[in-house]
């Protein structure tokens, strides 16, 4: 049970925040600042507070849904985490459907970088994993995916096989021809790519 909750808590501040920063967009506020904020408050701390795409792997998925079974079981219902859960997968969709608005519902013949793969950094671990739903999401609507991850490419290979995607040797070789760059997984080498490079693309 420890175990269980620990895991849901931090996927609870993960739903959270990205809730929380869905909203500073609707409103016009910086969901950054909002962040270091809340973080600064050490009842609160920094950790587990950025937003993103939703969290993935094999732990946070499978000990929220457990603790949520868990408690059914016993005639409880754990609203609580049963939103954190509906949060995060809707998560994994805003990104998609943000392109969607920005290019059109259509995306035929339109071509899309990718960095990263894995459900998070310095991991090849591509369970549940937001970057294969946003891969759908193009692949759906019509669009070419090039993605490359640091670690994660053999395991995409193997488990992960799309077509209208290719996989690529580098960061900037993703780039050919893309019409858009999209950032899934905050791998440190993506910080601070070289814009005079990214700039020829």
């Amino acid at each position: 049970m420890t175990k269980y909750a620990a895991n849901a808590m931090l996927a609870t501040k993960i739903s959270f925040m990205n809730d929380i920063a869905n909203l500073c967009e609707l409103v016009g506020a910086d969901a950054n600042m909002v962040r270091k904020g809340i973080g600064s408050d050490p009842r609160i701390g920094n950790k587990f507070i950025y937003p993103g795409v939703g969290y993935g792997g094999s732990c946070f998925p499978k000990d929220v849904k457990a603790i949520i079974k868990t408690a059914k079981q016993y005639g409880y219902d754990l609203k609580v985490l049963q939103a954190v859960e509906d949060v995060n997968d809707a998560q994994k969709y805003v990104l998609s459907r943000k392109v969607k608005e920005h290019f059109g519902q259509d995306l035929s013949g339109m071509t899309f970088a990718m960095w990263g793969l894995s459900f998070k950094p310095n991991t090849d671990d591509m369970r549940e994993a937001p970057a294969s739903v946003i891969i759908d999401e193009l692949r759906a609507a019509g669009a070419t995916v090039r993605a490359y991850d640091p670690v994660a490419m053999e395991e995409a290979k193997a488990h992960y096989i799309f077509d209208k995607v290719t996989y690529c040797k580098d960061a900037y070789e993703a780039l050919i021809d893309a019409d858009a760059l999209l950032l899934v997984t905050e791998w440190s080498e993506f910080r601070i790519p070289s814009w005079d490079v990214v700039s020829n693309f």
